[in-house]
């Protein structure tokens, strides 16, 4: 199933970035500018020639006009994620690795939980650990209120900032994500605590961004407020879009990323809901310039 990074939408998205887009041969190639007026181009979740270009002699063709292009644009390398291990991917030397491509550094997640939501709702809730299932109960027991509301989108900022800061992440600039939030398909879900005693407002302690492409519901960018942890309310803020992709007719559920080293909180939490473990074969680099491509490596290490 094609990703929605190689939508025409994600494609109209990296435009309003300010970013250099082509779509060859209906496949989304960005333009990523680098200092001292560099850049490389970038393709992501392109399937690998046999399991999308019918062979070759079609991918070669494609790779023809990506060197125009990249000599056109003094492009360093052409980075592609495939979006499946294929057999020729696991197996010896790749294709790509015959036709010139070297392993690159993984711009996406290399590794992500897909829950086969088409099972009834019982069945999705036993197959979760068990501490889960009394988690999302504890939440609804609390009276945690869950909704879709673009308009709480400075609620989810103001959480992604804090979230980011604790668990040590980067985000994206502000803009990236309201931007983002305009693509079609794309939701922003939150998890209010209401009103008590001593405040009279409700308040969002937590806040997703999940797209709905086709059969596939994508959970993108999360964040909470680590002073209302106790309440539960992002394992009910999951659930309830599990149930609103379910509603929306989706086959499948995706985490979007796992890695028990990286993110080891953030990986148990995604594994307690079930689910398949998927494994992407990771990035592959087209190298135009052999020595600014050195450069670029170090300088990616140093960071």
């Amino acid at each position: 199933m094609e990703s929605f990074l190689q939508s025409s939408a994600w494609a109209d998205f990296q435009k309003s970035l300010g970013r250099k887009i082509w779509q060859v041969d209906s496949i989304n190639v960005i333009k990523y500018n680098l200092p001292f007026g560099k850049n490389y181009l970038y393709s992501p979740r392109l399937r690998p020639p046999a399991a999308g270009f019918g062979g070759q002699a079609r991918f070669k063709k494609f790779l023809g006009k990506i060197k125009e292009i990249a000599k056109k644009e003094n492009a360093i390398f052409f980075k592609i994620e495939p979006p499946c291990a294929s057999a020729e991917l696991r197996n010896g030397k790749s294709s790509l690795e015959k036709l010139g491509f070297v392993k690159g550094q993984d711009i996406q997640p290399q590794k992500t939980l897909i829950l086969d939501i088409t099972k009834p709702e019982e069945e999705l809730l036993k197959q979760m650990h068990s501490k889960t299932r009394y988690n999302i109960r504890l939440a609804e027991k609390k009276n945690i209120e869950i909704k879709k509301d673009k308009n709480k989108f400075e609620e989810f900022w103001r959480l992604l900032q804090q979230t980011t800061k604790r668990n040590g992440f980067r985000p994206h600039p502000k803009n990236y994500y309201e931007k983002m939030l305009k693509i079609p398909g794309m939701e922003l879900f939150v998890a209010l605590n209401p009103p008590t005693a001593d405040r009279a407002m409700t308040k969002v302690i937590a806040a997703n961004i999940v797209v709905f492409y086709k059969k596939t519901a994508i959970y993108l960018h999360g964040a909470s407020d680590y002073k209302y942890r106790n309440l539960m309310a992002a394992h009910l803020l999951q659930w309830q879009q599990i149930l609103e992709a379910k509603k929306q007719g989706c086959a499948e559920y995706d985490f979007w990323g796992i890695n028990e080293k990286k993110w080891p909180g953030v990986t148990r939490f995604k594994k307690g809901f079930g689910g398949k473990e998927v494994i992407y074969p990771g990035a592959y680099d087209l190298v135009f310039q052999p020595i600014w491509y050195k450069i670029y490596q170090l300088a990616r290490k140093l960071r």
